[in-house]
């Protein structure tokens, strides 16, 4: 759309570099181009716009095979205004002096052309092929026969166009046939992932059984190694306890060898004592004999006086400490009554 700018009755308008514009003044042309930029008065002007740039049609239609299954086709085709001059006189691209909006709708002529003829080759090629193989190799067929169908339709060059590129982006079959024909592949997609799923299994089985058969032989191999710690230390045990015994014996047999000399040395020092103490005793027994018979031999010399005397001393000797002594007539008589009779005895 171009810029249009109204001063005092006048109008000035400014177009874009990619719209080529045409103006008239009384059945002459006095502007021709693209991005130009002049002043005119909207009662006697006559103004078009023709883009020239690239321009993107999208179309989408259905079609049949021959199989008679319905399809649809998603296109795209790339165009451009080669003939601005042309185009603008066998198509309406006028626009308003005061607003620079297209009086008419020429784009969507060009596109209701452009898709008319897109979509009559296509229908063309597909009428002549199986769903199947459509749906293998329609796009590159498609795509093929509508670029050149659109590069031989003479209306296009009269026109002033020309086609940049034909692109088919998708050629589907109506939603139950797709399902139907998906159903098989994702019968085998999913067989594949069964199969690789029990593959996986059976090789975490194989892995969890090789686990299995590792542990057992390391506990067999712990067990018997267990086994043979139990008999080393019980050898080791027997060994300490031999040599325990061995060592016990020995000094057993050195206790009672040393008991034995105590024993001995006892037993000969106790003779010796015993040896001793009767010789003492022998001994003594003779002195005592001796002093004995010493003793009888001197009192049976001495007279009977002095041997009273002497027994006197002896018993006051051994008598207790006698504070006082209270004699009576009677014990008086007696004594003297004693002592007259050994006297006179």
């Amino acid at each position: 759309m171009a810029d249009i700018t109204r001063r005092l009755g006048w109008r000035h308008l400014r177009g874009a570099p990619t719209a080529h514009v045409r103006y008239h003044r009384g059945g002459k042309l006095l502007h021709d181009g693209p991005g130009l930029s002049f002043w005119f008065r909207a009662l006697t002007a006559a103004l078009s716009e023709v883009p020239v740039d690239d321009r993107e049609l999208a179309m989408t239609f259905h079609a049949r095979t021959s199989d008679f299954q319905d399809v649809a086709v998603q296109a795209t085709v790339t165009y451009r205004v080669s003939d601005p001059a042309l185009a603008a006189a066998r198509l309406d691209f006028s626009i308003d002096p005061d607003t620079g909006v297209w009086r008419g709708a020429p784009l969507e002529q060009l596109g209701t052309l452009l898709t008319e003829t897109a979509q009559q080759h296509a229908l063309d090629v597909l009428a002549r092929t199986t769903l199947s193989a459509a749906l293998v190799d329609g796009v590159a067929t498609v795509r093929e026969r509508v670029a050149v169908g659109l590069g031989a339709e003479p209306r296009l060059p009269a026109t002033g166009i020309d086609v940049v590129a034909v692109r088919v982006v998708a050629l589907r079959p109506e939603p139950e046939v797709e399902r139907a024909l998906r159903t098989p592949a994702r019968e085998l997609i999913q067989q594949e992932a069964d199969r690789a799923t029990y593959e996986r299994r059976a090789v975490a089985v194989e892995r969890e059984r090789a686990i299995a058969e590792n542990e057992l032989d390391s506990q067999i191999e712990l067990a018997r190694r267990e086994e043979q710690l139990v008999d080393q230390r019980g050898t080791n045990a027997r060994r300490e306890a031999e040599e325990h015994a061995a060592a016990d014996a020995v000094r057993a047999g050195a206790e009672a060898a040393r008991t034995v000399r105590l024993a001995d040395a006892e037993a000969a020092r106790s003779v010796r004592l015993a040896r001793a103490e009767a010789e003492g005793a022998r001994e003594v027994g003779e002195a005592r004999a001796q002093a004995q018979a010493a003793w009888l031999r001197v009192h049976g010399e001495v007279d009977v006086a002095t041997l009273h005397a002497l027994t006197g001393t002896r018993l006051a000797e051994n008598l207790p400490n006698i504070e006082s002594v209270t004699v009576s007539p009677d014990v008086l008589t007696g004594l003297l009554a004693r002592f007259g009779t050994g006297e006179r005895a």
